[in-house]
């Protein structure tokens, strides 16, 4: 069964320099139906202009990764880790036990636009880790890329829950097709473009919760980026402790 949200149904805040788009229930945006899926709490669908981003502030027992889609990212944290970050980097941040840590965007006349994405961890109190890895678009290219896995399988980045993250680049007779594990929960995230999931046609922003489908086929792609998550079955995320 496939449960599409469509884009204009997210959640929007518009701060002058930040612009964001919440697919799931996230400061200032509350919606009760929206409260994340399976162990996926949060996607923000951000925009900053140049010169502006998040200031210092903390995190603790939350996965959380940056996906760029255009422009750089400027990460520090107080792991010492400093970097920046541009479309095909994906970053991982594992909180722990706690971890503070800034963004901002470098550039003095593009604006970066990126997904933030958090996803509960199946462990409290672990020691925080910082993880960032590039995947070309070649690496993307009419495929689904494993990008995140609990066990780094494929060289992907490790995540600590039983969550698997698929990013795919689709134009044209591209196809690709996903087989689930019997009893798993998905969800699929457009990040640009437009594409059709099991004949479905999906537009930039959509999203589908995924119930009861062993398969999930992308096609008839139209600069399309996509990210797949392979998750628990499970309604809402819960903090492990």
């Amino acid at each position: 069964m496939l449960n599409i949200r469509k884009a204009g149904e997210r959640g929007a805040a518009d701060h002058g320099w930040l612009k964001s788009f919440h697919t799931f229930s996230f400061a200032s945006y509350h919606n009760p139906k929206e409260r994340g899926f399976s162990d996926l709490l949060v996607i923000n669908d951000d925009r900053v202009a140049p010169g502006m981003g998040f200031g210092k502030h903390p995190h603790a027992d939350m996965e959380i990764f940056s996906y760029v889609l255009e422009g750089r990212l400027e990460h520090r944290d107080s792991m010492g880790n400093g970097s920046v970050i541009e479309p095909g980097d994906v970053q991982m941040m594992s909180a722990g036990t706690g971890v503070a840590h800034s963004e901002f965007n470098p550039s003095t006349d593009e604006p970066v636009h990126f997904l933030q994405i958090w996803i509960v961890p199946g462990v409290a109190g672990a020691a925080p880790t910082y993880q960032q890895k590039r995947y070309t678009p070649q690496d993307k290219r009419g495929r689904l890329r494993l990008i995140i896995s609990p066990d780094g399988a494929d060289e992907s980045l490790v995540i600590r829950q039983d969550a698997r993250v698929h990013a795919g680049l689709f134009d044209g007779d591209e196809t690709a097709t996903l087989v689930l594990d019997e009893n798993r929960y998905a969800y699929v995230h457009v990040a640009q473009g437009s594409i059709e999931l099991n004949g479905v046609k999906l537009d930039t922003g959509d999203g589908v919760r995924v119930r009861d489908e062993r398969e999930l086929t992308f096609a008839k792609g139209q600069g399309a980026e996509i990210l797949v998550f392979d998750l628990r079955p499970k309604e809402v995320p819960t903090l492990p402790y």
